[in-house]
């Protein structure tokens, strides 16, 4: 079809499978990503099957992520590549555009892999929850994998399959470059494990959460000029529209789990 697949495992959950295709320029990717998502559901509704992108179809089993790969090129070589006692990576951006960068990551109350939305205590903390960066810390919210060189490049891990690669690439290129730009240093990174610090913990360490809604992320993305001036008034006022009806369409719904756990009682 046009594009190589690196790489492709089984993940943790029953039927749920993880597929790496090979870099490209960030337009070329989403269009990569919107074929590949309308093909696999095409050639599952061929055998019978159903093959579903939603960030979490199953209550208590791993929700779907979309880790997404970025690297910058100055003169054909690598620019997030300095020297090997680099501790940093090149100046960038990405935290502290985080919380409105999550509005354009979920365009859906669903849109939630491992109850990233929902703060303690109803879920399990994850990286995609809590902003902070490592090189060798899987739990971080942006990761510099292990590869130097040309192979140098930031990993972010918030997005989900339920977005729009489109603009999510977009914002993601926005503020990386707007870090460049104004020369912002990213905060020290955290190389221990997230998951296990306290609140109190994380507070020292200035560690905060995520938004934990769609409106609230939202809300989030009207302040941030940077990415309003990327999308421009146009898409703005549908994301906001979308935004708005797609959150009261989920609160004024009245849902399983409100039945199960009600209706008998009262």
């Amino acid at each position: 079809m046009g594009f190589e697949i690196e790489m492709s495992h089984h993940e943790v959950a029953e039927s749920q499978h993880e597929i790496d295709f090979k870099y490209a320029d960030a337009l070329t990717t989403a269009d990569r990503v919107m074929t590949f998502k309308f093909a696999t559901k095409a050639i599952a509704l061929k055998y019978g099957l159903h093959a579903s992108f939603m960030a979490k179809p199953l209550a208590g089993i791993n929700g779907s992520g979309m880790h997404t790969h970025g690297s910058l090129a100055k003169n054909g070589k690598n620019a997030f590549y300095r020297c090997k006692s680099q501790r940093r990576p090149v100046r960038h951006r990405p935290l502290l555009h985080r919380r409105s960068l999550k509005a354009r990551k979920g365009d859906h109350p669903g849109s939630k892999p491992d109850d990233q939305l929902v703060p303690p205590p109803r879920a399990r903390l994850r990286s995609t929850l809590l902003y902070s960066w490592s090189t060798t810390n899987r739990s971080a919210l942006i990761r510099v994998p292990a590869a130097r060189g040309n192979s140098t490049r930031a990993e972010f891990r918030s997005p989900d399959p339920m977005c729009n690669p489109y603009l999510t690439f977009a914002c993601m290129l926005a503020a990386g470059l707007d870090g460049v730009k104004n020369k912002i240093m990213p905060p020290d990174s955290t190389n221990t494990n997230i998951y296990h610090l306290t609140p109190k913990e994380r507070k020292k360490r200035k560690i905060d959460m995520l938004p934990g809604s769609l409106a609230e992320a939202h809300q989030y993305l009207l302040k941030d000029k940077v990415l309003c001036d990327v999308l421009g008034p146009h898409i703005l006022e549908t994301l906001t529209n979308i935004a708005e009806a797609e959150t009261d369409a989920f609160r004024l719904t009245v849902h399983p789990w409100e039945l199960d756990r009600y209706l008998a009682t009262y």
